[in-house]
């Protein structure tokens, strides 16, 4: 079995109180294009619609839990969010809470996590600690 990631994690911790959505935009390292050697998948770059949601199908199977959606083919809410190529948000009510660094540098799943404690935290009151 896979070994679950830190954002699979807080998926399955906050989804209770906590709607997650992936928004699918243009491939960052398409398999004819732009090459990285760690990425444990070979999408090509998208040329059409049918392309995006194929590539968007593998990328689910990391989060089952999740809704997905799809970018549009002229990438609007990667330019209107500066999502390229990967960005945490957190939008509540229609406004942004959080916003992480852009990916892969600034992708850091600690903050999102801090973010969801304290979240959590207001809705439930403290958790007992151990001692």
């Amino acid at each position: 079995m896979a070994r679950m990631s830190a954002f699979q994690r807080l998926v399955t911790k906050y989804q209770r109180d906590v709607d997650f959505l992936i928004i699918y935009i243009e491939e960052a390292h398409p398999s004819d294009g732009w090459v990285t050697t760690d990425s444990p998948y070979s999408i090509p770059q998208h040329r059409s619609l049918e392309d995006r949601v194929s590539a968007a199908r593998v990328l689910q199977q990391g989060a089952p839990e999740c809704a997905l959606v799809l970018d549009t083919m002229t990438n609007s809410s990667s330019s209107a969010y500066g999502a390229y190529f990967e960005r945490l948000y957190i939008i509540q009510s229609g406004t942004v809470m959080y916003q992480g660094g852009r990916g892969p540098d600034g992708y850091q799943v600690s903050e999102l996590r801090s973010w969801l404690e304290r979240y959590d935290e207001q809705l439930h009151g403290p958790r007992p600690r151990r001692v």
